[in-house]
């Protein structure tokens, strides 16, 4: 989702690593988003190699993984913007030299507040698919079975989605 609103943002490439091939290749569907399985290679090379050795001008860290803070700043490009997303399990190391040496900016969000009015816009735009995102779909009496999937934590399943009914009473 954070690859998509960067698009919708006027981002016109974005990288998109993942340990799930599953979830590289939905993402893949998509026009701009280019996908990488860190398993098969440095993600720092395969942004040098998109960015002609320049570095990403903006680097989103959604999956709260420690280790995905190792050598972060070795993907920004000089003057470049870190943006923390996910939120890691505990503190994490954080090399302040790298950050000072490519004169970085930093951002946090906190995923959800005070997006709400501004992801609705933006679907409302029509400049974003959700549909390639929804795994599968339950009723609302199937509640139950959805969150028990939610549970599995299948590779595949990017989002759940629960139809409910608005009653005309």
């Amino acid at each position: 989702m954070v690859a998509l609103a960067a698009l919708a943002a006027g981002a016109g490439q974005v990288l998109v690593s993942d340990l799930s091939a599953e979830k590289l290749a939905i993402a893949c569907k998509y026009a701009g988003i280019v996908p990488f399985d860190i398993r098969t290679g440095s993600l720092a090379a395969r942004v040098a190699e998109l960015t002609a050795g320049w570095g990403a001008d903006v680097v989103f860290e959604a999956s709260g993984a420690t280790k995905a803070f190792e050598g972060i700043f070795d993907l920004l490009a000089p003057a470049g913007t870190l943006v923390l997303v996910g939120m890691p399990p505990g503190a994490v190391a954080f090399d302040v030299v790298a950050a000072q040496a490519k004169e970085a900016r930093i951002e946090t969000i906190f995923r959800y507040a005070n997006v709400y009015p501004k992801a609705v816009a933006l679907l409302a735009s029509g400049k974003v698919d959700l549909k390639p995102l929804i795994s599968a779909s339950f009723s609302f009496d199937q509640s139950i079975a959805a969150f028990e999937r939610a549970a599995e934590s299948r590779p595949a399943d990017i989002k759940l989605q629960i139809a409910v009914e608005e009653s005309l009473a």
